[in-house]
């Protein structure tokens, strides 16, 4: 199959303010014909259907259903859910087993149900205790990959089988880097374990800093991307990705320290940034400045055929305008036309 574009929904609007249903019309009404579900989009629609102050497991599987329903009156297709957080490395092992045995499986029916088989797991970002400075994680990597060959071991006792992919935030506590998550993944060696690639993040961890001022992570950005795009050209076996997400970055006009109306005081500004000044790919006129097309066309040149799926947070998708579902994927649309403008001037024909 030839590269074609998806979009994660959390990309469209902000879960409380816009619903589901709203954000899938706007993918339709813009040409994408894949998605990625968000949880908080799913847990939306089911806390509006339950009769409880939290949506129950019943709850969730019904908006499940009502959101493949919708999906295939639009001929959409549910790539994965996502993101599970805070899991592995946990110290507290109960909270660890809770997840596993509690949490997966309800997940594991959700995507029966969504017609999907896949789990994004994004890396552990939880910060020491601010009163006793106690970490809540072990930096262990095999504690971490034990805990993820565990989900991946029930996922394969599926039928059809469960995948989960692992994406390292450039602001993980321990796995920051794309090098860290394949370490991971060989170390879980599951066939259903693999990588999620995201080219914000790629570039937040290696090229940028935003709490610098120009956004650049130093004098050596270029050459520490260069080689760090070299070794995964060199190093990853292309089956082994599952995921591949796209997002630029705004450069800030001011160093995100305190005192910036992003910075929030024991959050890492990595971040802040991301939850604020994301953008779709091409936005140069709306402060774009990230390499993020060079990492695309290394993925795709590694081999990558399968969907590419914009991921993006950003103070504006909690805008009052009820059109905000609407305008983001229409720039999305339009990030597309030029990713594929671009990554076909660079020869590259498996595009659509």
């Amino acid at each position: 199959m030839s590269c074609q574009p998806a979009i994660a929904t959390v990309s469209l609007g902000q879960s409380g303010r816009y619903t589901i249903h709203q954000k899938l019309s706007a993918c339709a009404n813009n040409g994408f014909k894949a998605i990625e579900l968000f949880y908080d989009d799913l847990e939306a629609l089911a806390s509006s259907l339950s009769r409880s102050t939290r949506p129950t497991r019943d709850d969730l599987l019904n908006a499940a259903r009502q959101i493949r329903a919708l999906c295939d009156v639009l001929q959409i297709r549910i790539l994965n859910l996502q993101p599970l957080r805070f899991y592995e490395g946990l110290i507290d092992r109960r909270e660890r087993d809770r997840i596993a045995y509690g949490v997966i499986p309800t997940w594991m029916d959700i995507l029966d149900i969504l017609g999907s088989d896949t789990i994004l797991i994004a890396s552990n970002f939880l910060q020491p205790d601010l009163s006793t400075g106690k970490s809540p994680l072990s930096g262990d990597f095999n504690v971490i990959a034990d805990d993820l060959r565990l989900l991946a071991t029930l996922g394969a006792a599926r039928s059809p089988p469960i995948k989960f992919a692992y994406e390292a935030l450039a602001w993980g506590t321990y796995i920051s880097t794309w090098e860290a998550s394949w370490d991971i993944v060989q170390r879980v060696k599951m066939p259903n374990f693999g990588l999620a690639i995201d080219t914000f993040n790629i570039a937040g961890a290696v090229y940028a800093d935003p709490g610098a001022v120009g956004g650049r992570n130093g004098p050596d950005a270029d050459a520490n991307l260069r080689q760090s795009l070299d070794r995964l050209a060199n190093t990853v076996d292309v089956e082994k990705i599952l995921i591949v997400q796209m997002a630029d970055g705004e450069r800030l006009a001011e160093a995100l320290e305190p005192g910036h109306p992003f910075h929030i005081p024991g959050q890492p500004s990595r971040m802040s940034w991301s939850r604020n000044a994301r953008l779709f790919l091409c936005e140069e006129d709306r402060g774009g400045y990230l390499p993020v097309l060079e990492i695309l066309q290394t993925v795709v040149k590694m081999g990558w055929t399968g969907w590419l799926s914009y991921e993006i947070f950003s103070r504006t998708l909690a805008g009052p305008n009820p059109k905000t579902p609407e305008m983001h994927a229409a720039r999305a649309s339009r990030s597309w036309s030029n990713v594929t403008a671009f990554l076909g001037q660079s020869g590259n024909k498996d595009l659509e």
